[in-house]
């Protein structure tokens, strides 16, 4: 039908617009208290930025085409391989490191279901030329004031808190050879069980002592349970990354939001060291944010090498976890100051008061056809308004105007330029 919205997409009608608004401002807000500044890119990029990092296999998660030239084009996916791609582009250029947000729109085709649609928004927060782990720390407090800022309470979320490097390292040291396929099954592992985990591990050529070993390790809750099994300098380093990052932002507060989880790996392939996702802890644990660390990303996109870490939001499982937690504000209408409407149909006052109360900075609307009083008032209720000004009335002398007040009834008259 022609009346139906493609598949996995959304129509915002005001109310709706007024929510994604809302979630926008937050997003915003809390960007630019922590000094990044927004940045955008095209809504559409060269295919290859996407096969380049990805490889041909992400063409099926794409909208992909060619355009009249003959140009393979996709929509963006994502938004970091843009951002990589125009700090490559600046090269030394660019005073780095750089703190750079946006909030794009984005388009992936996939399955669509609860809390995933197939064209959403998501906040990027990328922070990039930065060698130190205080990036990583930056990104995480920035986290936690966001989920502040939307209502939740530190236990209402969890940070868990994982590292690329630090797996790479145990599988190094177990041997194993088929690391693709044994990323697949740690990145399900927390949802299929051991034993399911077990046999995708067997299928990907791991030997039963080195799946006991790593399902051992992987089922670590905290950093002295993880130590013995870190027997390599690399792995050794890399949990002195999760002890520095951990320790830190327990010392700043936020220790009971934030903590070891292996079970994170992450799907996209350019992550290097520590990763991460944001969990709703206090009802679905769905996760509603992740992100982590990409030093790769642009010098194979052909720039020089420069270090990477970020995370996405998406606005859709975030709208869903608001509604759960009652924390969605009252968004109804965008209140005016003032509704207008007229006893005598002196449409020529209506406007040329409107226009006087918007010069003085007011927001202001009143009926386009004049109809009877009453049917004038009823759309005063109607527009949200704070209060109505009922121009022509006899009880108003001149250069004054009945006002109600639709909050509390209360109804008098003022003086026009006291409005």
């Amino acid at each position: 039908m022609a009346t139906q919205n493609p598949k996995g997409t959304r129509d915002f009608l005001p109310k709706d617009e007024r929510v994604q608004q809302y979630i926008f401002s937050k997003w915003r807000e809390t960007c630019l208290a922590f000094g990044y500044e927004p940045y955008e890119g095209p809504t559409f990029e060269h295919l290859e930025l996407y096969t380049d990092k990805s490889g041909e296999e992400i063409v099926d998660q794409l909208y992909a085409f060619q355009d009249k030239s003959g140009r393979n084009i996709a929509l963006r996916p994502e938004m970091t391989p843009t951002l990589a791609r125009m700090v490559a582009a600046q090269g030394h250029s660019l005073p780095k490191p750089v703190k750079w947000f946006s909030m794009p729109r984005l388009f992936r085709y996939e399955r669509a279901q609860k809390g995933r649609l197939r064209e959403f928004f998501q906040l990027n927060m990328d922070i990039l030329g930065a060698q130190s782990l205080d990036a990583e720390t930056d990104l995480l407090l920035a986290i936690c004031a966001l989920m502040r800022n939307f209502g939740f309470k530190p236990t209402d979320f969890r940070i868990g808190l994982s590292n690329r490097r630090l797996l790479n390292a145990l599988l190094e040291q177990l041997g194993v050879e088929n690391r693709n396929a044994v990323y697949a099954a740690l990145d399900r592992r927390a949802k299929i069980g051991e034993e399911a985990f077990g046999e995708l591990l067997a299928e990907a050529g791991m030997s039963p002592e080195a799946r006991k070993t790593l399902n051992d390790a992987m089922g670590c809750a905290s950093l002295g349970e993880l130590e013995p099994f870190c027997v390599s300098d690399e792995a050794r380093a890399a949990l002195d990354e999760l002890r520095f990052v951990l320790g830190r932002m327990a010392a700043l507060g936020h220790g009971e939001s934030v903590g070891l989880d292996l079970n994170i790996v992450r799907g996209l392939a350019y992550y290097t060291g520590l990763v991460f996702e944001v969990f709703d802890a206090a009802k679905s644990m769905r996760a509603v944010a992740g992100g982590g660390r990409y030093d790769d990303l642009c010098a194979k996109l052909g720039g020089e090498k420069v270090t990477g870490v970020g995370f996405g939001m998406g606005d859709v499982v975030l709208k869903d976890l608001l509604e759960e937690h009652g924390l969605l504000p009252d968004v109804s209408r965008d209140r005016l100051d003032y509704w207008l409407v007229s006893f005598d149909g002196d449409v020529e006052t209506l406007f040329r008061t409107a226009e006087a109360l918007r010069a003085k900075g007011r927001r202001v609307a009143h009926p386009l056809e004049l109809r009877k009083f009453a049917k004038q008032m009823q759309e005063a209720d109607r527009s949200g308004a704070a209060k109505v000004l009922m121009l022509g009335s006899d009880k108003a002398p001149e250069g004054s105007v009945e006002v109600k007040d639709l909050r509390d009834g209360s109804q008098g008259v003022v003086p026009l330029d006291q409005l």
